[in-house]
């Protein structure tokens, strides 16, 4: 699905640091994040030899995998059966539990955390430790979903369901949020990419020779603009204007993933389809809590489709 919009100002990725500029920290980070790519993709186009070729991916084959996954609640699994815990909202049907036993992960650190943005990853969330504080040097996957809690998403959700009381017909929330040719939610996405970029930075620097993977946030309302007013509270104007936020949501998050030489994985386009105006058993977004997942939030069926297109980017 082409991104909706890009951030109007991408952090410029040259501030100096103490190993040199972020730039040629990225550089060099991009090339380490190439090789262990290549490293894991079975059936890539060889640049040396082939018995040469064959050798490394044999010895990249016995070696472990160490992985660590980041996040807010979208990779938490609130809701979803089983819960292993009550702080965090963990489940252990999340896609970064999937993604562990897939790729038969010899170490698995799990410390997403439902309601963390940014912020958590280098500071803790109430009595829930810094994110970043698992890493290791010898991480060798990472998985990061992030950004929704830094721009507000469930404030702007409940604030449009208030709204659209007031104007069912219409898109009240979207009028309330760009009020005087302003376009405050766009503003705090592209105000949440330097902070992105910031913990990218860091989890490089943690496992320089991990796999970074930064998860993009899977649909939430129909790809084709419809509203489902029966099952959803919103206006009808507003269904349309909340998928063009999360859509530069996503392109903000892919494009600090390629500045920071890191794999965006896309679970929206994937997703589309599955929506939270779809049917139950159909519907991979929970309207509301249920047994099956938080309101608003990806169910199991949610977390096998990002897990499905985590898997497939490392293979890519």
């Amino acid at each position: 699905m082409p991104p909706h919009s890009a951030p109007s100002t991408p952090p410029s990725g040259t501030t100096p640091g103490a190993g040199g500029s972020r730039t040629s920290r990225r550089a060099v980070r991009a090339g380490v994040a190439a090789t262990a790519v290549l490293a894991v993709m079975a059936g890539t186009a060889a640049a040396a030899p082939a018995m040469a070729e064959e050798e490394r991916l044999a010895r990249h084959a016995a070696e472990p995998v160490r992985y660590v996954a980041l996040g807010d609640s979208f990779s938490s699994g609130p809701g979803v059966p089983e819960q292993t815990g009550t702080v965090c909202g963990r489940s252990s049907s999340n896609y970064p539990s999937l993604v562990a036993e897939a790729v038969g992960a010899a170490s698995f650190r799990d410390v997403t955390c439902a309601g963390a943005d940014t912020s958590h990853m280098t500071s803790p969330q109430e009595s829930a430790p810094p994110q970043l504080d698992a890493l290791r040097p010898d991480t060798t996957l990472v998985t990061l979903g992030i950004g929704g809690n830094d721009l507000g998403l469930a404030e702007v959700i409940t604030r449009c369901v208030i709204l659209a009381r007031l104007a069912p017909h219409g898109s009240p929330c979207k009028d309330s949020y760009t009020l005087l040719g302003t376009d405050e939610i766009g503003a705090r996405i592209d105000a949440t990419a330097p902070k992105v970029d910031v913990v990218l930075d860091e989890i490089h620097a943690r496992s320089p020779q991990a796999t970074v993977l930064l998860v993009g946030y899977p649909v939430l309302f129909p790809d084709d603009g419809t509203a489902c007013r029966e099952t959803v509270g919103l206006a009808v104007g507003d269904f349309p204007w909340i998928r063009d936020k999360e859509k530069h949501l996503n392109t903000m998050l892919a494009q600090q993933a390629e500045l920071n030489g890191t794999t965006y994985v896309d679970s929206y386009a994937p997703s589309v389809g599955h929506d939270v105006c779809k049917p139950a058993g159909v519907r991979w977004i929970e309207p509301e809590d249920s047994s099956e997942g938080a309101g608003f939030h990806p169910n199991a069926a949610g977390h096998r489709n990002t897990a499905h297109a985590v898997l497939a980017s490392l293979k890519n």
